[in-house]
Parts: C-alpha cells; sequence; structure tokens
C-alpha cells in the first residue's frame, strides 16, 4: 500500500503542476460518455428551467486524430468554481470477482469524498474531478479497503497553437470495466464536471481491464500530452504522446507499462466532416517477464460533428505487431485495427452513445499483450425533471496475438449489462438503483473457467452549490 499512496501523491504532484482541462469523465473502458447537461455553470440557470433540456452548446473543437473523444458540445462558462460533494454506494452480489465460488449473497459498501474543480482565463481551462474514500465488504477475501479516482486536464488554446495535458487515475479494488455500472462510483468528482460535457480518452491510451480473471486490487495510470498545430483554416497536425502503467498490489497478474506516440493529419472537408490519417506506435512491458511489444499501426479516419445532435468518429487500417520473444516460429505479425466512437442525441431527453475498439493492447494483467475487441455504450433517458433511466453495456474479448502459434492459450470473453433508474432530490442530491449482470467465459477447459454475477446496486450523492472562484 505504500507504493500506492506513492502513485497517488505523484499523481495529484503532476495534476496540480500541470494543471488539468477537460476532466476525462472516463468511462472504464474508454467508451464515450453523453453530454452532461446536470451541472451547468453558476447562474446558467433560472429556479424554474429543466437543467436537462438546455441546448446552449459550444461547438466541439477536439482534433479528429488526438487522443480524446469528442462531445456534442459544451456549455459556456461564466465563473470558475469548485464543487465538493459526498457519496455512498452499496453493492449487492451474488458472487465477487475475488472470490466467484461464493454461494452467499455480499455486500460491499463504499464511502467517499468527491470533488470538481473548473478554473478558466481567456486562453487556457482547467478540470479536476476527484473522488476517494473506502470500502467495506462481508466477504472476508474482498475485505476492506480504499480506493480513488482522479482526472485531470489542462488545456491552452492560441490563435494556431493547442497544448493539452491530462491525466486519468484509479485505485480500485476491481477491474475498471464495468466497475460501478448504473452509478457514479466508476466516475470521479461528483459525477461529470460541472462545466458540462466532458470527453474520455480513446481506448488505444488508456491501461485495458477488461478481463475479470485478473482479480485483486490495482492501480492504473493514464497520462497525456497533445500538441495541435493549424495549418491552415481547414487542415492541421496532431501529436500525442503518452505513458500508461497497469500494477497489481497481489501476485499472480502481469503488471504492464506502456508508451505511445502518435502523429495525425486532419482535414475538415465541410463545416461538419473531417478526414485525416494517423501513425501510431506503442510500447508494451510487462514487469518480470521476458516478453516486450512494439506496435505500428496507420488509420485512416473519418469525423461528423453537428453541435447538440451528433459526434462520430471512425477508425481503421494495418497494423504491424513485433515481439521481442516470438510466439511459434515468428516474432512479427500484421493485422488490422480500428476504432469507431458514436454520441448521438436521439431526442432532446434521449442520448446514445458507444465506443468500440480493436487491436493490440496491454492484455488486462492476464496476458502479456492480447488482440482485443471492446465494445461498451449507454442509452440515456431523461423522463421527467426529476427521474432518469438508462440502460448500459459492455463485451470484449481478449485473445493471445498469434492466432497460429498460441492454440493452447486461453481467450476470455467478458461482457456486462443492465439498467438503472435515478431520482434527482432537490438540485444538489440524487438516489439511484440500479442492476447489472456479468457475465465471463474462457476457453480454458476448467471449473472456474466460467462465470456469473448479478449485482443490485442502491447510490446516494449530494453535492453543495458551486463556490464561485472569480
Amino acid at each position: 500500500m505504500k507504493s500506492v499512496g506513492r502513485i497517488i501523491r505523484v499523481g495529484m504532484l503532476i495534476g496540480v503542476l500541470s494543471g488539468p482541462t477537460d476532466l476525462l469523465a472516463q468511462n472504464p473502458s474508454g467508451a464515450p460518455v453523453p453530454a452532461a447537461r446536470v451541472y451547468l455553470p453558476v447562474g446558467g440557470l433560472s429556479d424554474d428551467q429543466d437543467p436537462n433540456t438546455s441546448r446552449d452548446l459550444l461547438p466541439d473543437d477536439r482534433p479528429l486524430t488526438g487522443a480524446q473523444i469528442p462531445t456534442v458540445g459544451s456549455t459556456s462558462l461564466r465563473h470558475s468554481y469548485w464543487v465538493p460533494g459526498f457519496e455512498y454506494g452499496n453493492l449487492a452480489r451474488s458472487a465477487s470477482f475475488q472470490n466467484p465460488t461464493a454461494t452467499d449473497w455480499i455486500s460491499t459498501s463504499y464511502v467517499s469524498g468527491n470533488l470538481s474543480l473548473l478554473q478558466a482565463w481567456p486562453h487556457a481551462q482547467f478540470d479536476l474531478d476527484y473522488s476517494g474514500g473506502g470500502f467495506f465488504s462481508t466477504d472476508s477475501v474482498v475485505g476492506n479497503g480504499q480506493y480513488h479516482q482522479l482526472g485531470l486536464v489542462q488545456q491552452f488554446d492560441w490563435r494556431r497553437w493547442q497544448l493539452a495535458f491530462l491525466d486519468q487515475f484509479a485505485d480500485l479494488p476491481e477491474a475498471q470495466f464495468g466497475f460501478g455500472s448504473g452509478t457514479n462510483l466508476g466516475l470521479p468528482g461528483i459525477g461529470g464536471s460541472p462545466g458540462g460535457a466532458l470527453p474520455s480518452l480513446q481506448g488505444s491510451y488508456v491501461p485495458n481491464q477488461s478481463i475479470y480473471t485478473a482479480v485483486g486490487p490495482r492501480y492504473s495510470n493514464a497520462f497525456v500530452t497533445q500538441i495541435g498545430y493549424r495549418t491552415s483554416p481547414r487542415s492541421s497536425l496532431t501529436l500525442v504522446g503518452s505513458s500508461g502503467i497497469l500494477h497489481f498490489t497481489e501476485s499472480g497478474n502481469i503488471d504492464t507499462n506502456d508508451v505511445i506516440a502518435s502523429a495525425g493529419y486532419n482535414y475538415e472537408v465541410s463545416r461538419n466532416s473531417t478526414i485525416g490519417v494517423l501513425y501510431r506506435f506503442s510500447a508494451y512491458h510487462f514487469v518480470g517477464q521476458p516478453q516486450a511489444i512494439g506496435d505500428h499501426a496507420v488509420q485512416f479516419a473519418y469525423g461528423r460533428k453537428i453541435t447538440g445532435r451528433i459526434a462520430l468518429q471512425l477508425f481503421g487500417g494495418p497494423e504491424i505487431t513485433q515481439l521481442r520473444v516470438p510466439i511459434g516460429t515468428s516474432d512479427q505479425y500484421i493485422s488490422g485495427s480500428g476504432a469507431a466512437n458514436l454520441i448521438y442525441t436521439v431526442t432532446e431527453r434521449t442520448d446514445l452513445s458507444t465506443g468500440y475498439t480493436h487491436g493490440v493492447s496491454g492484455g488486462s494483467g492476464v496476458f502479456s499483450g492480447a488482440i482485443s475487441d471492446q465494445v461498451q455504450g449507454s442509452l440515456v433517458h431523461q423522463m421527467s425533471r426529476q427521474w432518469r433511466g438508462a440502460i448500459q453495456f459492455g463485451y470484449s474479448r481478449n485473445g493471445p496475438i498469434s492466432q497460429s502459434g498460441a492454440q493452447n492459450s486461453p481467450r476470455y470473453s467478458s461482457w456486462f449489462g443492465g439498467a438503472n433508474l435515478q431520482k434527482a432530490l432537490g438540485r444538489s442530491a440524487r438516489i439511484s438503483l440500479a442492476y447489472t449482470a456479468y457475465l465471463e467465459n474462457s476457453s480454458v477447459a476448467a471449473p472456474s473457467a466460467g462465470y456469473t454475477q448479478h449485482q443490485v446496486a442502491l447510490e446516494i450523492g449530494w453535492h453543495t452549490l458551486p463556490f464561485v472562484i472569480h
């Protein structure tokens, strides 16, 4: 736990020194999050205005070939402010990832303090979202412990140049994939930045955690630096560098470090449509393992944005993977990689979001590198001023990089899906009830190869009204 504490302090220090921008309202696996319309800038609402029907949005100007998933827009800022809050969540489960053979239902309670902060200047913006506290379980295998989540973004905008620093940290007792589904436990801060719609990181830049078999507490971090330069009114260049870690506090899992660099060109073919080309190099190293991976991907990209309506990204192209330790008789494999992200406002009160990635990943603590497919999304409907309902889902498939040279290696398929109902208690509190099913199948012929869990979650969240900074 000392190492965890050091990582937390380092992550917070990086955030303070670099300062944040748009928070990473990161869904556990990089899936996009719909435009947040619950918390608006100070002074943005009259007492009788429904906050969830506001469509006064500013266009999203993030580059197509950058590290962030775009949104349908964000609300304009009238003040800088900070908002503290409190959250309690109880997860009642038919089993746990740490103890999948349990026969009695398990109760785990999470108690945390939350903070969301937004500071804006004429050419810069800083966002911080943090949640931290403890959990207490009736299962002795799960036990008691602490958890933390932190998202930071610092963005600078000039006439031609754009510079952003982004950091996302999580210290959780289990995999991020589907963690806290149907609640805000999987998001840092008060449940999305009060400034409005904030993007997630592209799945390629987030340490993959989509295999439930990798059990036990773990901490992960992704730090990204992004530089953009507008070469003409229609074209721009984007450079991205990132470093990531996924480390487990218990033995039996594979710790991963990664370094990723990419360069992209964007061209606006029309007011709403952009095309681009992207080259990305990813290096994966595995603590205590002889294997290392160098992965090269070239992707062609298409994006379409209509403010308040749709944000779409499509990527696809060849991928060349080089291995330090050959698998079978070869140390190089040629395949394809791709991604798709969609945020769509179906109606004034209904939002759909989904994201898909395919390609080489770090292996989720089970493999020393893997070929991964992952899709995740949600459909949210605002039924009235107080009531909101949603369904959420996720699916992942992970297998060895060499399909011909590792026939005996296991392959994992993981699912989660469920629904939730949330009621607003005034302007500062909420209560929600959710059901989620988790399943995992493996090609390993063993009694523990299959896994099913049912989860019922009750969450209560509260935050103050925003404290104006200026």
